[in-house]
């Protein structure tokens, strides 16, 4: 991630702040670049995945069980994480989102996975640069962030409630639902996420949704039905590809 403050860097480094999403949207996420990327052909070089901020693995463990015959290289700049991480995916490596911080060669990755991490950086603008240069031509960005108009959002709103996801302190939580501080700094809705893609120098931006798993249980049917109109997800998964393709 970008190089945050020392006192967002300490947050990001406790380990008791949370560094993996739900299993589900892993799933999901893995599933869609599975099918850009298509099967592995006899004699072809795998496909080169960077997961960045892959904290613990979790995720980057799931996204491999369908990523079959790929490469997936996990990039965090936790060394907690990192740790963690190695115990999941047998390679993971430190490298950071700001100019030439991940330890890649330009154009060397056919695609990246950036699983809710963008909503926790401090300058996503230089992180989208970053991913661009270490992303071949028409290689592949698969994005998940929180929706700041998920379904339930707009009716806390309209009652004068914090919305879910959104944070005014790094301490506690304050007028929202939830008890964790996860460190979200930014947040983005499905209109935003597409242009900011678009104006990043990426393409071909489509937008998916998929469900958030603190969300009540007698309330998730409701919420993987939102699923079908992105705009009102909980959680907004984007497939972009890298302009120049």
């Amino acid at each position: 991630m970008t190089r945050p403050p020392a006192t967002l860097r300490d947050f990001y480094e406790n380990p008791a702040v949370p560094v993996a999403s739900g299993a589900a949207r892993s799933v999901r996420q893995a599933r869609l670049l599975a099918r850009a990327l298509g099967p592995v052909r006899t004699g072809a070089p795998p496909a080169t995945i960077l997961d960045i901020g892959c904290g613990d693995g979790s995720a980057a463990a799931v996204a491999a069980e369908v990523l079959t015959g790929h490469r997936l290289v996990g990039v965090d700049w936790s060394q907690d994480a990192l740790r963690r991480a190695r115990t999941r995916i047998p390679r993971a490596v430190r490298g950071e989102l700001t100019d030439g911080g991940l330890p890649f060669a330009n154009g060397s990755a056919d695609a990246v996975l950036l699983s809710e991490v963008i909503e926790h950086l401090v300058d996503p603008d230089a992180a989208l640069d970053e991913l661009r240069r270490v992303l071949r031509p028409g290689g592949h960005l698969m994005l998940s962030t929180p929706n700041l108009a998920a379904w339930y959002n707009r009716g806390l709103l309209l009652a004068g409630v914090q919305p879910v996801f959104s944070e005014v302190s790094m301490r506690r939580i304050h007028g929202r639902p939830g008890t964790q501080v996860v460190g979200h700094l930014r947040l983005y809705t499905a209109r935003a996420l597409r242009g900011f893609l678009r104006a990043s120098g990426f393409e071909a931006v489509r937008i998916a949704g998929a469900p958030y798993h603190d969300v009540p249980r007698p309330l998730r049917p409701l919420d993987r039905a939102a699923c079908r109109v992105p705009s009102l997800a909980s959680i907004l998964l984007a497939h972009a590809r890298r302009a120049g393709g």
